[in-house]
């Protein structure tokens, strides 16, 4: 995965496969402990797959770019919903709050790309029929 507009040098790549979770950042510092593990959390009712925690997200300084990748499950969108209606969401201190992304429908995956660091450790594919 990449970052469009940055070189491919300048990108840390972090992914927990099992998950279907990819992590790439640009960034002056990327903690030695960052890392991704699955979550103990609570998923957001509309969840369609687990969440994943950013381990030592809060070390990241001097971020120009956060590309988060996560695979969901089709399946589980509701009757009716559009297959592009699918979101990265972040939980923050006031809930899950989703994130512009993108949705490829051949691979499965949502992605969204930000420039600074999520406003949560917690992220989740999740339906978004706000989109």
């Amino acid at each position: 995965m990449t970052i469009p507009g940055y070189d491919s040098g300048d990108i840390a790549e972090f992914a927990l496969e099992r998950a279907g979770a990819h992590v790439d950042i640009v960034a002056g510092v990327v903690p030695d402990e960052f890392s991704l593990e699955r979550s103990v959390q609570e998923p957001p009712a509309d969840a369609l797959a687990e969440p994943i925690d950013l381990v030592g997200h809060d070390g990241l300084r001097a971020v120009e770019a956060f590309r988060i990748s996560l695979v969901y499950d089709p399946s589980a969108l509701p009757p009716g919903a559009s297959p592009t209606d699918v979101a990265v969401a972040v939980d923050d201190d006031d809930g899950w709050e989703t994130l512009e992304s993108t949705v490829d429908l051949e691979e499965t995956t949502v992605a969204a790309t930000t420039n600074d660091r999520p406003p949560g450790s917690t992220v989740a594919a999740v339906y978004d029929g706000e989109s």
